[in-house]
């Protein structure tokens, strides 16, 4: 429970505090997914929900179908998700539309570094 977290440790201060970079995959789901179940922690929750999608590259090409297969997403987290998913899926297919991504030996590098 994040009640037992110093408060510089949990994720909402510590992004505010340090960025966005400074957090663990799970700890920014941790923040979109706000709430865990009985006796699972949302940071535990997180972690679960990463797992089983195989980090957050499966998460990203996950569908409200698969979402909806896993256990304490409720109808309000899984639009959550899947909308958060889709504002990411936009805004890389619409970088890819605006510029040429592979114009360069460095940019393939950046984007496999990715």
């Amino acid at each position: 429970m994040f009640k037992d977290i110093p408060a510089s440790a949990r994720p909402r201060e510590k992004l505010l505090a340090l960025g966005p970079a400074a957090l663990a995959d799970a700890e920014l789901v941790a923040l979109l997914l706000r709430t865990g179940l009985a006796g699972i922690g949302v940071l535990q929750l997180a972690e679960q929900l990463l797992a089983s999608f195989g980090g957050l590259a499966g998460l990203l090409r996950a569908g409200p179908d698969e979402l909806k297969r896993v256990k304490g997403l409720g109808p309000a987290k899984r639009a959550e998700v899947a909308a958060v998913l889709e504002l990411a899926r936009r805004s890389i297919a619409s970088e890819l539309v605006a510029r040429p991504v592979f114009d360069s030996p460095g940019k393939v590098k950046d984007y496999l570094q990715l």
